[in-house]
């Protein structure tokens, strides 16, 4: 049986509530995004009779069935009366208007949300951009798709109370090659919050990772409990704002809702072991390690590197994040030693040096692969014994071994093509040693 929450990622009809004719205003610009939908859509606005070559309807009331999903994009004052019309008209509703809570409308906030309960419809919003599924097409977005450009699919859902934050985090997807499964903002979360989509994210077939961007929360002890059932799932990050008093100021001037203390919300996602991610590119670097990889378990890392200074950095944060860069075993250091030529730093990390070829890294990954838990690649380019073979190499390996492996290079020098292919084999590469190491410890748990 469908939930409430399948009829707004999944459904078969749609209307519009304040489509425009034009992609000058936000209502042409959806418009347009949901005529690219494969389900039937239902343009509403009394002042026409067709939009976009579509026929248009005056009402809600004059749509000729019951929609799954109605977006409504008018002004806040007129969603109370719009919404009343929706009983037996919806079966899901996202307000995309704004002008509630955020500037101090809380009783017309109150107001829809009691008429939506009357209306027996389920609420995303209001002050929110809604859904976005690219494995249906779903569009509900504002955004025009000329300009913010859409991640591919993938496995990563992204659950934001900020529109803003969804803006930017598209653009950091694309450039590090995340997929993407769904994406939602919620807004003000009249009804609809982030407990129930971490239950529909849970049960969700695309969805292996969600990230979540929380400013507030309404009831802590259903978000726990909720944030846990996911967890034991699928991976979960947490992204927190509002830590500090002006923050936690700007996140009610933005969604009405109160943050309360970061050091309390902090403190629980700890005791009930739910991953947080302490800032953007925290968040960001677990986001990818994790949409790439499987975690396993064990914290023993094994570094290989043709730069001394760059593994040095790497054993640094590896000590910083809780991971052992353990010592080479007795035996293992010999067999190396008799392979390798002497002036290589048969150590942890193992040093290749300058005169690396690409088959090192496969001699060094064959002795050691049974000795540690997760393995970092350092390969800067630029030099002879560089190839993009070393692409086939490190997949080889993480096949044979399914262990936590991560890539990083530096950028230019020819790195662009040998970064495509390791990506592609399933190994997600970072531009410096730190970030390498943090995506490693999110897969080593």
């Amino acid at each position: 049986m469908k939930t409430a929450l399948d009829f707004l990622f999944n459904p078969r009809s749609i209307a519009l509530i304040g489509a425009a004719h034009s992609e000058e205003k936000l209502g042409g610009i959806l418009l347009k995004n949901l005529l690219k939908y494969k389900g039937r859509i239902y343009p509403v606005n009394p002042k026409y009779e067709k939009l976009m070559g579509h026929r248009a309807y005056p009402s809600i009331a004059e749509v000729p069935e019951e929609v799954d999903l109605s977006v409504i994009m008018r002004p806040a004052p007129e969603v109370p009366g719009i919404l009343r019309e929706h009983k037996g008209r919806a079966k899901s509703v996202i307000i995309v208007s704004s002008g509630f809570s955020e500037v101090g409308e809380d009783e017309l906030q109150d107001e829809i949300r009691r008429t939506g309960k009357e209306a027996g419809v389920r609420m995303l919003g209001p002050n929110c951009m809604g859904v976005y599924n690219p494995y249906s097409g779903l569009d509900t977005f504002f955004l025009p798709p000329e300009t913010v450009k859409r991640p591919k699919k993938g496995n990563v859902a992204i659950v934001s109370q900020s529109g803003a934050f969804l803006h930017c985090i598209f653009g950091i997807m694309r450039n590090e090659k995340i997929g993407i499964s769904r994406a939602v903002t919620y807004g003000n979360a009249v009804d609809i919050d982030e407990s129930d989509l971490y239950e529909y994210l849970g049960t969700d077939g695309e969805t292996q990772v969600v990230v979540s961007y929380i400013e507030s929360v309404g009831d802590g002890r259903r978000f726990v409990e909720a944030a846990q059932r996911l967890s034991r799932k699928k991976s979960l990050i947490v992204l927190k704002s509002g830590k500090g008093s002006r923050g936690q100021a700007a996140a009610y001037s933005h969604t009405g809702r109160l943050a309360g203390s970061y050091e309390v919300f902090s403190s629980i996602l700890r005791q009930f072991d739910i991953r947080e991610a302490g800032d953007f590119d925290e968040m960001t670097d677990t986001m990818k390690a994790l949409s790439f990889q499987k975690q396993a378990k064990g914290n023993r890392v094994l570094i290989i590197t043709n730069g001394g200074g760059s593994g040095v950095l790497a054993a640094d944060e590896c000590m910083r994040q809780g991971l052992e860069v353990a010592p080479l075993p007795e035996e293992k250091m010999a067999n190396l030693k008799k392979k390798f030529p002497a002036f290589y730093g048969v150590h942890n990390p193992v040093d290749l040096t300058a005169q690396v070829t690409d088959e090192d890294y496969r001699t060094a990954l064959g002795e050691l692969k049974e000795d540690y838990d997760g393995f970092l690649i350092i390969a800067l380019t630029g030099l002879a014994g560089i190839t993009e073979g070393l692409a086939d190499i490190v997949k080889d390996f993480r096949t044979e071994t399914e262990k936590p492996l991560i890539f990083h290079t530096s950028c230019g020098c020819g790195a662009g093509m040998l970064v495509n292919r390791v990506e592609r084999a399933g190994i997600p590469v970072y531009l410096s040693p730190e970030r390498a190491v943090r995506g490693l410890r999110a897969l080593l748990r």
